[in-house]
């Protein structure tokens, strides 16, 4: 009893100390910053089958902006790795919210399918990705600040929750708009969002932590360090569990329509969502001796375990029931793989390698959406499920080989802590 309480007061305490390193502003404007990325998806596909009355060119232009953000999300990391956070947060949110207002005036307009392709796929291409940077931003703080394991850890809890809420929130928004007016007000508010909160969340004093690094030698730039190939099997695995995102979410869809009940889809959805944001500011009370490689392993062979039950889920009391413990294991990967990459990549490249991490997840997602939308109208919702179990399994399996390791760079350019596997670091 005592051991809990003590644990529980420990992580707690991690957190005020997260908050401490950014202040309160910070974790809000990065909130209300993000949430657009998690209502544009959606919103687009309900505004466009909703003016057009065409589901396919409503997927047609889901899939663009899924595109753009998936090709275009690596190049936002590294451009704020190069010149800071700052300029390039400016830019890329008035370019998004221009690109989003653009879609929704098209979509009203009754544009024609490709160019709402093109105007999707505009929006997807301009997305701050607010969420990638504060993680980077947050943890160069707390490496600068000198933060224990446990704060660096609790931050990566903390962003990874804001996230899982996000994405719970936004569609519920838009759902919300959707029935009680029109798709294109949730649009039109994620463009607001992204002008203000995004221009806050890059003015705020913390962005002078990802300044744009200063020259390697006398008049010339700092030479570009190599990603390891560590990061390769990290981004699999994030890959491959935004699959079993896109697959859950086919087969909830599939499940929900099949029993009359289709408005309840999101709410399932969101159920998860909420137990995976629970799991996850759980995180930071998970004791630093269980390793990182360790925990990895654990997420994905619980997720994997739990996700077998859906292949018997026939009732909307079992989904809502399956579903929701499923969401235990999502956090708890997230955090520990983005703690892993944040160990395994080097400083200078922290923000691209979240950004690309993120759109690992975003591709993954999209693509097992798309693959088994189809195999669920001609196989049924156990298709879309068998094929997240699938992604769960292969996600376990990679934990399993792989062997990521905390970047050597050359002397000085290694600032990451050292730290092994016994004591909550990425060795084994």
């Amino acid at each position: 009893m005592g051991s809990n309480q003590s644990t529980g007061s420990g992580a707690l305490e991690s957190y005020r100390e997260v908050i401490g390193l950014t202040g309160p502003l910070l974790p809000v404007v990065s909130f209300l910053g993000r949430l657009p990325t998690a209502t544009v998806q959606f919103g687009s596909v309900l505004l466009i089958a909703r003016t057009s009355g065409s589901l396919a060119a409503a997927g047609l232009t889901g899939g663009a902006l899924a595109v753009g953000q998936v090709a275009c999300g690596p190049l936002v990391g590294r451009l704020a790795d190069r010149h800071g956070q700052r300029t390039v947060v400016l830019v890329f949110c008035l370019v998004n919210a221009i690109a989003i207002a653009a879609l929704v005036a098209g979509a009203l307009a009754g544009a024609a399918p490709p160019v709402l392709a093109l105007l999707g796929a505009a929006a997807g291409a301009s997305v701050p990705l607010i969420g990638p940077l504060a993680r980077a931003r947050l943890v160069a703080l707390a490496r600068r600040a000198g933060a224990p394991e446990p704060t660096v850890s609790a931050a990566l809890s903390f962003e990874s929750t804001l996230d899982e809420v996000s994405f719970v929130l936004g569609p519920a928004l838009v759902g919300l708009a959707a029935v009680l007016a029109h798709p294109a007000y949730a649009l039109t508010g994620a463009a607001v969002l992204v002008a203000g909160c995004g221009t806050a969340f890059a003015l705020h004093p913390t962005a002078r932590t990802t300044a744009a690094p200063a020259t390697g030698t006398p008049g010339g730039p700092r030479p570009r360090l190599p990603m390891p190939r560590a990061v390769h099997a990290l981004r699999a695995s994030l890959a491959l569990q935004g699959a079993m995102f896109g697959a859950c979410q086919a087969g909830i869809t599939a499940l929900t329509e099949r029993l009359g009940r289709p408005e309840q889809a999101g709410l399932v959805y969101a159920a998860m969502g909420v137990m995976s944001a629970v799991a996850g500011l759980a995180m930071a009370a998970v004791p630093a001796r269980l390793g990182l490689r360790t925990r990895w392993r654990t997420a994905t062979a619980v997720a994997f375990a739990l996700s077998l039950p859906l292949l018997w889920t026939q009732s909307l009391t079992g989904l809502y029931v399956v579903v929701t413990v499923l969401g235990i294991a999502y956090a708890p990967h997230l955090i520990t793989v983005f703690a892993l990459t944040e160990r395994a990549v080097p400083r200078a490249r922290l923000a691209e390698a979240m950004a690309f991490a993120t759109s690992a997840i975003v591709g993954g997602q999209a693509l097992a959406l798309a693959a088994t939308g189809r195999l669920a109208e001609s196989h049924g919702p156990v298709a879309a499920f068998a094929t997240a179990s699938g992604a769960a399994a292969l996600a376990c399996a990679t934990a399993l080989a792989a062997r990521p390791a905390p970047y050597a760079g050359r002397a000085g350019t290694a600032h990451h802590a050292r730290v092994d596997d016994a004591r909550g670091g990425a060795r084994s």
